[in-house]
């Protein structure tokens, strides 16, 4: 489904990117992170309620002790910077107080804090990578939300939705080559969705999956993406959250 005919630095930069969670000591220097964030701002929230916040990470013993709780993620110490996306649903509180009103809570005041983070932090790998730094998200921050939140001294009404370790690649990241995306087909519908086929689409994605750790030196099943999403997806994960949100004053319904 792509066409090459239609590309620009920007879409050029996007079809290149690659998670590095490999970083040399380099710094990167505050002015390009404060770019990167004010860039990030910019980006759509719903009804600009802007219900996120972004905490910026540098000090060592920090990144230390978020790495031990995102399950010793070596790049997340190794980074140079650590952002933090937060859902934040405390400014309404703020914002209603001003006009002696309340939030009238609701699943949807919850589920429009979190797109907002996951468009402002996509927005913000983006920035990144536009200045040639590397970076991955962290999901992880969510594996023992109560802990970070008191490293980050939180209060009710926000919570890390996922982290971003930030910083000059060590090496060159793209060397590998490209993983393989789902094949279009089975992700983008014209009109009406269909899955039909999904098997067979799925057992080819397979084998090209296998096909590029392979190259790599990993030997995984034959069932290089349906096998891993199958054992990832057996078991619950993160357990703690749903209380830990609720605590927070996120509404579930």
């Amino acid at each position: 489904m792509t066409d090459t005919t239609f590309t620009n630095p920007t879409i050029d930069l996007m079809m290149n990117h690659v998670s590095v969670r490999s970083f040399t000591s380099e710094p990167v220097s505050d002015e390009m992170v404060d770019a990167i964030i004010e860039s990030a701002r910019r980006q759509p929230t719903s009804s600009n309620w802007q219900t996120y916040s972004i905490i910026v990470i540098r000090d060592p013993a920090t990144k230390a002790r978020l790495m031990e709780l995102s399950g010793d993620q070596g790049h997340v110490g190794q980074s140079q910077v650590f952002l933090a996306f937060a859902a934040d649903i405390r400014r309404l509180d703020q914002a209603t107080s001003l006009h002696d009103s309340t939030p009238a809570g609701g699943l949807n005041q919850t589920v429009v804090s979190i797109v907002d983070a996951a468009i402002v932090g996509e927005a913000a790998q983006i920035a990144a990578e536009s200045f040639g730094l590397g970076a991955v998200m962290v999901g992880a921050m969510r594996r023992d939300p109560e802990e970070v939140a008191e490293v980050l001294g939180l209060p009710r009404g926000v919570f890390i939705l996922f982290g971003m370790s930030i910083g000059w690649p060590e090496g060159d990241p793209k060397a590998p080559g490209l993983k393989p995306r789902l094949p279009a087909e089975l992700v983008v519908h014209d009109e009406r969705y269909s899955d039909d086929g999904y098997e067979d689409i799925i057992r080819s994605h397979n084998t090209e999956l296998a096909d590029f750790y392979r190259r790599r030196g990993r030997n995984l099943d034959e069932d290089a993406w349906s096998g891993p999403v199958a054992r990832g997806v057996s078991e619950k994960k993160y357990t703690a959250l749903r209380g830990f949100m609720e605590q927070q004053g996120f509404d579930l319904g």
